[in-house]
């Protein structure tokens, strides 16, 4: 198999000379040359190796610093695949089941009710769903919490907006709380866990919660398109503090920072059911149950048309508009910043599209990411 990190050195010497020679890089730099974004690090990945990989734009406007292969970006809700990865493991040991009451790991939510004050009877389900119509916590709450278990308060001190499984609301807090029962179940801090059930064996070497003082030369600034131009704005989950700060919680439904070769990874370990260079981390089983629908149609779900809800993953049901170049049965997730990853288990492709854009109107319906999708479609001949 050829090793992503490889491939980026060779991508590194070569995107900038053949950049206008392919779709995807071509059509990327319209939308730069539109001030939608700054710059883009693309990859389409199959099962064992790089399709293709194109580099655009600076990551820097100000220093005029180029993007590169290994850029470090602010993933934001790609995060919650991650946490519902480290859900479906735990599962899979027999030390939780997604079946069972939020209350069994977590006390002070044992006892939430309706706003009419009927038992909300909260599962790990719901949470995976966003289904549960759990309340959130204030800008200056999630400011104040320097552990995933300094919010179980704020959550518990609300009532569900509505009866759990009976709407899609995305939530938060919700996917905060699995991150805590993740800690308690296994025993160990929630960033701890994920570098040593995926990271570190995944070969995930830039994603973390908190950046090493000597990545921090790689971090993409972030922008936001102010009438034509595109100005500095900082990341706001941050709330003020620095990338390698420690004093805040490691935010599972949020605040991974990760690179397009290092999600690449997770993607491909996804699509081949589990399993990446002979290493199991999930049985196909569990990847079929967490990748697959499992809210009704009845209820309307996600940030464009024609999808529905699997445990922590988008899936979509109907591609239409941004997701027309994808299969049925597609899944992945975008962030607040313009990233994206979505997986085509039928064209066994992943895509990976990387930037970093604050005020997108919808992120997930972004003309970047509907430009990378069918540029990536024309180029891979669908």
């Amino acid at each position: 198999m050829r090793h992503l990190s490889t491939f980026c050195l060779v991508v590194a010497l070569c995107a900038s000379a053949f950049a206008a020679e392919h779709p995807i890089a071509e059509r990327m730099k319209q939308c730069m040359d539109q001030k939608e974004v700054a710059g883009t690090v693309t990859l389409v990945v199959t099962r064992d190796k790089v399709v293709a990989q194109d580099v655009v734009g600076l990551a820097d406007v100000a220093h005029n610093t180029p993007m590169k292969p290994d850029t470090i970006f602010w993933i934001a809700s790609m995060t919650k695949p991650i946490t519902a990865t480290a859900v479906m493991m735990l599962q899979e040991e027999g030390k939780l089941s997604v079946e069972d009451p939020v209350g069994k790991y977590v006390p002070e939510l044992k006892d939430l009710k309706t706003k009419d004050g009927k038992p909300a009877n909260l599962t790990l389900r719901h949470l995976l769903t966003h289904t549960s119509g759990m309340g959130e916590a204030s800008g200056e709450q999630a400011k104040k919490a320097e552990k995933l278990a300094d919010l179980i308060p704020v959550y518990a001190s609300q009532p569900v907006k509505f009866e759990p499984g009976t709407k899609w609301e995305y939530c938060q807090s919700g996917i905060n709380t699995l991150g805590r029962i993740v800690e308690v179940v296994s025993g160990k801090m929630f960033d701890a866990f994920l570098q040593e059930r995926l990271f570190t064996p995944l070969g995930m070497k830039d994603t973390t919660f908190y950046l090493m003082p000597e990545q921090l030369p790689r971090l993409a600034k972030s922008y936001k398109k102010e009438g034509d131009k595109l100005e500095e704005s900082p990341i706001a989950f941050l709330n003020g503090r620095a990338p390698e700060s420690r004093d805040r919680y490691p935010a599972a439904n949020g605040g991974l920072f990760s690179t397009a070769p290092d999600y690449a990874r997770f993607c491909q370990m996804i699509l081949n059911e589990g399993t990446l260079e002979g290493r199991r981390y999930l049985k196909p089983e569990t990847v079929k149950q967490m990748t697959t629908l499992q809210t009704p149609e009845s209820i309307r779900t996600g940030f464009t048309e024609g999808n529905g809800w699997g445990f922590g993953w988008c899936v979509v049901r109907k591609p239409q508009g941004v997701s027309e170049k994808l299969s049925p049965g597609s899944f992945g997730h975008g962030g607040a910043y313009g990233t994206q990853a979505w997986i085509d288990p039928k064209k066994g492709r992943a895509y990976v599209l990387m930037t970093q854009r604050a005020n997108f109107p919808n992120s997930d319906d972004s003309p970047v990411r509907k430009a990378f999708q069918e540029a990536a479609a024309a180029a891979l001949g669908d």
